[in-house]
């Protein structure tokens, strides 16, 4: 089975466009984010544009805010601090890379936790680690929920995640825990990459290497998520071999349309949680 992220992305976005029409009729207000985009990165340029697009179609008020390449730290970290203090900005947003003289640690850092929709504020993190209430990263609880369409009980599966990353490795790693999955995170470190993964009943592939997983690195009806964007030649090919896995796999997620349209669909959701969470 090839997992459409496309469809379940849209089942998503209906949803929460629906939830915003009810609480804008009970409270006149719709949720607002602000996108902080610095420089001229083209993938950056794209994905945020997405966003702005995906949002305006739930009903949410998108406000991108773009800063040359060469904009000083300090000037970032007012902006971020306004934002926090805007009592109509639901969620702040800083689209990464950032330029070498700004930390990311910083920037983020500064976003308040109730308004951090990516979830990587070091609060978010670990309210995720502990098993509390949290913002949750939109990659990894994209994967989850793709994870759990495929398979609604995962208690005893066990899990192995290619990529050790902030961004999606270790709160994936945290998300399956909470699921009650046996969980394994390998990395360019490990020794027999190909042998941990023949033990995956669910293999997430987060390593940024085109094709790493082949065939004979999968046992039969493993369910393959495919996080993995790089670009070949004029293709964009994930981290696994699509083509050999495919029919071996229980279900797998394609690149692109895979993933990818998960995690915006994940933003917005996370964006009507902190709207939601100001109103009380």
């Amino acid at each position: 089975m090839i997992i459409d992220g496309k469809k379940e992305a849209e089942i998503i976005r209906n949803e929460i466009k629906k939830e915003i029409s009810v609480l804008k009729m009970k409270n006149n207000k719709i949720p607002s984010l602000a996108v902080i985009l610095i420089g001229d990165y083209v993938p950056s340029q794209i994905y945020v544009k997405n966003k702005e697009k995906n949002a305006k179609e739930v009903g949410i008020n998108s406000q991108i805010i773009k800063y040359p390449k060469t904009v000083s730290e300090k000037e970032v970290l007012n902006k971020i601090e306004e934002l926090n203090k805007n009592i109509n900005m639901s969620g702040i947003l800083v689209q990464l890379p950032l330029p070498n003289q700004i930390s990311k640690e910083k920037i983020i850092n500064a976003i308040h936790p109730s308004k951090d929709v990516d979830g990587f504020h070091p609060v978010n993190v670990g309210n995720l680690s502990s098993g509390y209430e949290s913002i949750i990263p939109c990659t990894p609880l994209g994967c989850l929920l793709l994870i759990k369409k495929i398979e609604p009980n995962l208690s005893g599966k066990h899990a192995v995640i290619i990529g050790r990353s902030n961004l999606n490795g270790k709160p994936m790693a945290q998300l399956l825990l909470k699921e009650n999955c046996t969980v394994t995170i390998v990395h360019s470190k490990t020794n027999n990459l190909q042998s941990e993964c023949l033990k995956a009943d669910i293999l997430v592939a987060a390593a940024g290497v085109p094709n790493l997983v082949k065939k004979d690195w999968i046992k039969k009806d493993v369910i393959v998520i495919d996080v993995g964007i790089n670009k070949v030649g004029e293709k964009i090919i994930g981290d696994v071999n699509f083509d050999e896995l495919k029919d071996k796999a229980k279900a797998i997620t394609p690149v692109p349309g895979g993933v990818g349209p998960m995690t915006i669909a994940c933003l917005l959701k996370n964006t009507l949680k902190c709207f939601k969470a100001h109103l009380t």
